[in-house]
């Protein structure tokens, strides 16, 4: 298990999809920006508030040309009243396999309660890595406000290809 950096080529993930079907990352968010953020759960206070802060920012991140999505261990009938609560427009997996995907991506696993701690990434629109934040605990985590700050700037100051 390793951490991704920048640069570094976000791995193949596949979760299901609350609603219905799946979600491929990075395939999914391929030609846009990403972010993803793996949270710890609905019953997380931090998560609730993170979810919904990404959802109020949805016009400014659209702005910016960036997808979200999220995901976590999750039972789907708990990820759908999360979806509902919430207004939650954007994908969000739920059933997660903790422990592979961390070992994809690094994310720290609670040794207890088997669920994901927060982790977010920015990815660029070829599915690299711009950002990754992991946390070990409770807070610290990627918050819409820095996402799109980061990606004004990134499109402001990247060359058009």
């Amino acid at each position: 298990m390793s951490w991704l950096s920048p640069g570094d080529l976000f791995p193949a993930l596949t979760v299901l999809r609350a609603g219905d079907g799946s979600i491929s990352l990075p395939r999914d968010l391929a030609g846009s920006f990403g972010i993803v953020v793996f949270y710890r759960g609905s019953w997380c206070p931090y998560c609730n508030a993170q979810l919904r802060g990404f959802q109020r920012a949805t016009d400014s991140l659209t702005k910016v040309g960036a997808k979200v999505v999220a995901l976590s261990v999750d039972d789907e009938a708990t990820t759908a009243e999360l979806i509902a609560k919430h207004g939650l427009t954007f994908p969000v997996g739920h059933s997660a396999d903790a422990k592979a995907i961390s070992e994809k991506t690094g994310a720290f696993v609670d040794p207890d309660g088997g669920f994901l701690q927060s982790t977010g990434f920015i990815l660029d629109p070829t599915g690299h890595v711009v950002i990754s934040v992991y946390s070990s605990g409770a807070i610290g985590r990627l918050v819409p406000e820095d996402a799109v700050g980061m990606l004004r700037y990134l499109r402001q100051h990247t060359p058009a290809s």
